[in-house]
């Protein structure tokens, strides 16, 4: 089974980057296979770049294969300026039309400094990814308050218990709703 991690923040060590690894850090490497988006080299979105007889960047591509490709999609991101950081919007905007994310089973983890977790990028991101029909994981859907407070820098892990068990909740939820394999 395939799972494709998407962050919705490009630096090397962030707090989401943490939430993300410390998410996948439960999965069995016997049943899932882990694959990271690549959205740091995608161009930014322009339809007259993806219309019907375009060839699509290549980091386009293969940003769409990932998605095809994944049985399930973990979407982990900070809130930037009350939304949804531009390097994630621009990938999910490259995914309107091709029609990946129909019926994709997705989770939607915010994490954030504040108290409220990132709600403005979750529902914002919740509100996109139901537009273009990603089924969207109830259970595995999680705002993390306070971020900060709940990372080991030395391991980029979390080391907060309860979150950890709040984030090996939701990965179970998600990976649940994962379609029967062949």
């Amino acid at each position: 089974m395939n799972i494709l991690a998407m962050s919705g923040s490009l630096r090397a060590t962030s707090s989401n980057g943490a939430v993300l690894h410390t998410a996948l850090d439960g999965l069995d490497p016997a049943v899932w296979t882990v694959a990271h988006a690549a959205i740091d080299s995608l161009p930014h979105f322009n339809q007259d770049l993806d219309g019907v007889d375009a060839t699509p960047h290549p980091a386009v591509g293969a940003l769409r294969a990932a998605v095809a490709a994944a049985d399930v999609l973990l979407v982990v991101s900070p809130e930037y300026a009350h939304g949804v950081p531009g390097a994630l919007k621009n990938a999910i905007d490259w995914l309107v039309s091709s029609g990946e994310l129909v019926g994709k089973p997705t989770a939607v983890i915010t994490a954030s400094p504040h108290p409220a977790g990132g709600e403005f990028a979750h529902d914002q991101l919740r509100e996109t990814l139901g537009m273009l029909h990603a089924h969207l994981v109830e259970p595995a859907c999680l705002r993390i308050p306070l971020i900060g407070t709940k990372v080991d820098r030395e391991t980029g892990r979390l080391h907060d218990e309860a979150t950890r068990a709040e984030l090996a909740a939701a990965l179970t939820a998600l990976t649940k709703a994962a379609p029967e394999p062949h």
